[in-house]
């Protein structure tokens, strides 16, 4: 964004170096980024003075070149070769001088002393497109007799020199994005030692001259249009601006294009308001109405391109019609011409998200959309119309013929805030005066109300980015100086006893972990597609977080599982001949539940999980080993491990049998009554959405609920047992629901201190078994810490397993 030295002086009165101003302007929030003198005219036409053509005669070796002489005002004459058909002994021109540097657009020369033709030329008598004043280059500039000799060509056209901010806007602060708005940060920062304020131009002169009401207003669309204000005025003449506007115009890098044109772009950098003018007579049925229209309407743009609409893409209409993309383009047929005598004036405030999705679509960045994406000042659109207005007046001509027409059916109310002191004083590290507070607060047009340790505060609508203790408090910093804030010479800390886990240290090690048994690390976006989550009735629609300002309709929901991340990276990696895929991924994933938190930030929750997706083949095949594809035995024993190093038990975990539309087969892993991981067979349909034929095996692990148990996990060492240990075998006919996770568990409950271990090392089903049935062979491991065991006991213990599995499961000893 640019701001102009010499326009800010229009409304603070200050005597500070552009530097200084600079640095003031950084240290309150708006960065200035650089800094660069410019002239109304590149260059500032140095080196350029006015002559007087003494002589004028043809050049003898060419039949459109002249040899003049011209007096430069210090001197002997000048003898230059011209070239241009006009001119003439007697002249009073513009002269570029030996050394001087011309600009033409982007390029530029210098001017030497030269020979052309064989006579010598010191100096050039100058057209006004090489002089950077216009576009003529019929001939030599003629300008009016009476001027003295080698009188500055910067001082003769009026030339200005000013310096401009350029200053790098953070997306919270468009209050800043004007002249208006920076001068009233400059101005409050200068008001904390000597009285200053800014004053914004009077608009009381303002009257309607005729009340005509020629045009006719309907909104449709309230949602996409809070306000809209509106005049009309007639009997304008369309024409150049005066130099003093062309020049304010140019040092911000705008092109000048006609006076009403140039005033709506003047008042959107003076006070930060888009303004629109349209060609009254192009207003079809005297109606203006702010609708959408179907979608895959045509509609051509002042860039003379077509473009089609979307039906949520907010137009302002006439009858017939759309004039003028709301808020973003105008169109090529509603626009104000040489030929408009009548004119129609809008100022509004559109929907933030609607104006940006429809910028983003068609693919327009404009100073309007700029301004409205990031939320307008709703109560400055009349100020804005009517200071438009005058200008239009006393620069056009015309008369106001209509009233202001003015709908805005839902006023933005101001951003109340109790703001304690107290708080204030512990955040900002300092004890600031109250009344310098006070008086910082109203310099930036926040209400207070002294209620003694609390002041009651009202922010205006603009400030979007003030709604927040917080936020006032890094307002008043911002004004005051951070840099004024002292570095305390002591530092006050609490240290916390209790010891809690490095989550980023406990990640590394898990990802070392995987990493050394031949996983790759993913990263995906956390922006994901809506429609997974409508598809799969696994997943709650309506807790989707949806996207307001969606990337594109693939990006328009954030994820509710990393299960689609991985799809996604194994179909890429699929397509491209890379079957074989061990990866892990740690991210977070997002719900929304308003349950009683309806608008409230209490009914987002966000979580992080660890993935881990295989596919293919476990090894590549070569001489010693054949290739062997990946299971879910495989995915087990991988989640198995890091469940492990996180400190959990493995045998205290309870499993449940699981299968849904995108999982064929799986188990959830529960701890304590709470589910810590998911293992799955992603399901047929969740693979031919992706287009994959091999079996791919996913889990999803809750790191953050592991990473607590972590912290509350005690690392014992125990001394290896003198005794021995022995080893049992058991071979079992049961009912085929029965899983091997229940009679292990059952057997560990049953005795406790001396089994050690429960395997499972064989799985028969078929001849010889009844249908139904299964046969597990299992093998304990059974072993005292304290004694050797005897054959009795050990039967004993055996015995008792044996009654356990019958009762509990019905089993039959094979």
């Amino acid at each position: 964004m640019k701001i102009s030295y010499k326009w800010l002086k229009d409304y603070v009165d200050f005597n500070l170096s552009p530097e200084e101003v600079s640095r003031i302007l950084t240290d309150t929030g708006l960065e200035v980024e650089g800094l660069e003198e410019v002239e109304s005219v590149k260059g500032g036409l140095k080196g350029v003075v006015i002559g007087k053509v003494l002589t004028c005669q043809p050049h003898e070796n060419s039949d459109h070149l002249s040899v003049t002489t011209v007096d430069l005002g210090d001197g002997e004459p000048v003898q230059i070769v011209c070239g241009a058909p006009n001119v003439a002994e007697g002249q009073t021109v513009p002269v570029a001088t030996v050394g001087a540097t011309l600009y033409s657009g982007d390029e530029e020369f210098q001017i030497k002393k030269s020979k052309i033709r064989g006579e010598a030329s010191s100096g050039m008598i100058c057209a006004e497109d090489e002089l950077g004043l216009g576009s003529d280059h019929d001939g030599i500039m003629v300008l009016e007799d009476g001027v003295k000799p080698g009188t500055p060509a910067s001082e003769y056209f009026n030339v200005e020199s000013d310096y401009v901010f350029e200053i790098g806007l953070t997306p919270n602060r468009i209050d800043g994005a004007s002249h208006i708005g920076t001068a009233r940060d400059l101005a409050a920062f200068l008001n904390m030692n000597a009285a200053t304020s800014y004053k914004k131009p009077s608009v009381d002169d303002f009257k309607i001259d005729r009340s005509d009401n020629p045009i006719k207003l309907t909104i449709e669309d309230k949602d996409g249009c809070f306000r809209y204000t509106a005049s009309t005025i007639e009997g304008i003449e369309v024409k150049e601006s005066p130099e003093w506007l062309k020049n304010r115009l140019k040092a911000i890098g705008q092109k000048p294009i006609n006076n009403v044109v140039d005033i709506t772009n003047y008042v959107l950098h003076e006070v930060g308001q888009p303004l629109h003018a349209f060609d009254m007579d192009q207003i079809e049925g005297n109606h203006v109405i702010v609708k959408t229209l179907p979608n895959g309407t045509k509609f051509t743009t002042l860039d003379e391109e077509e473009r089609e609409l979307t039906d949520r893409d907010l137009m302002i209409c006439n009858e017939k019609e759309g004039m003028c993309i709301a808020g973003v383009f105008g169109g090529n047929k509603s626009g104000v011409t040489e030929k408009t005598t009548r004119v129609f004036l809008e100022s509004a405030w559109f929907n933030p998200v609607r104006v940006r999705k429809t910028a983003r679509y068609h693919g327009l960045n404009t100073d309007a959309s700029f301004r409205f994406e990031r939320g307008t000042d709703p109560n400055i659109t009349v100020y804005a119309l009517k200071r438009a207005m005058l200008l239009i007046k006393e620069l056009a001509g015309g008369e106001i013929t209509s009233d202001i027409l003015d709908d805005y059916s839902s006023p933005a109310a101001p951003f109340e805030i109790k703001f304690s002191l107290k708080r204030f004083y512990t955040l900002a590290g300092k004890e600031i005066d109250k009344e310098l507070v006070i008086k910082i607060l109203k310099s930036l047009e926040i209400e207070v109300e002294d209620k003694g340790d609390v002041l009651d505060l009202k922010v205006p609508p603009y400030r979007v980015d003030v709604q927040r203790e917080a936020d006032v408090t890094e307002e008043i910093l911002r004004i005051y100086g951070f840099n004024n804030i002292e570095i305390s010479d002591t530092v006050h800390s609490s240290l916390s006893y209790q010891p809690k886990p490095d989550e980023e240290a406990l990640r590394n090690r898990i990802s070392d972990m995987l990493t050394g048994t031949g996983f790759n690390e993913a990263m995906s976006n956390s922006i994901t597609k809506a429609e997974y989550f409508e598809k799969f009735e696994s997943f709650k629609a309506e807790e989707s977080v949806m996207l307001m300002n969606q990337l594109s309709n693939d990006l328009n929901a954030m994820r509710q599982t990393l299960l689609f991340s991985g799809m996604e990276a194994v179909e890429y990696n699929a397509n491209r001949q890379n079957a074989d895929l061990k990866l892990y991924e740690f991210g977070k994933v997002y719900f929304y539940n308003k349950g009683d938190y309806e608008n409230s930030l209490k009914a987002y929750k966000e979580r992080w999980q660890l993935a881990i997706t295989i596919t293919g083949n476990k090894n590549t095949e070569n001489w010693n080993e054949s290739v062997n594809a990946s299971s879910f035995y495989e995915l087990k024993a991988h989640a198995d491990n890091v469940l492990k190093r996180m400190g959990v038990s493995i045998d205290e975990i309870q499993q449940e049998y699981l299968t849904n539309d995108i999982c064929r087969e799986g188990l959830i892993y529960k701890y304590k009554n709470k589910e810590i991981a998911r293992l799955m067979i992603v399901s047929k349909q969740v693979k031919s959405h992706f287009d994959l034929k091999n079996d791919v095996y996913f889990a999803q692990l809750e790191w953050e609920y592991l990473v607590k148990l972590y912290g509350k996990t005690t690392t014992q060492i125990n001394e290896v047992s003198k005794f021995p240990a022995v080893r049992r075998d058991m071979a079992l006919l049961l009912d085929k629901k029965v899983t091997f996770d229940e009679l292990k568990q059952a057997a560990l409950k049953a005795e406790k201190k001396l089994i050690k271990n429960v395997g499972l090392f064989d799985v028969y089903e078929g001849e010889n078994i009844e249908e139904g049935k299964k046969s597990y062979a299992m093998s304990f491991i059974i072993q005292d810490e304290e004694k050797t065991l005897k054959d009795k006991q050990i039967d004993k213990i055996m015995n008792k397993l044996k009654g356990t599995f019958e009762h509990q499961f019905g089993a039959q000893l094979r």
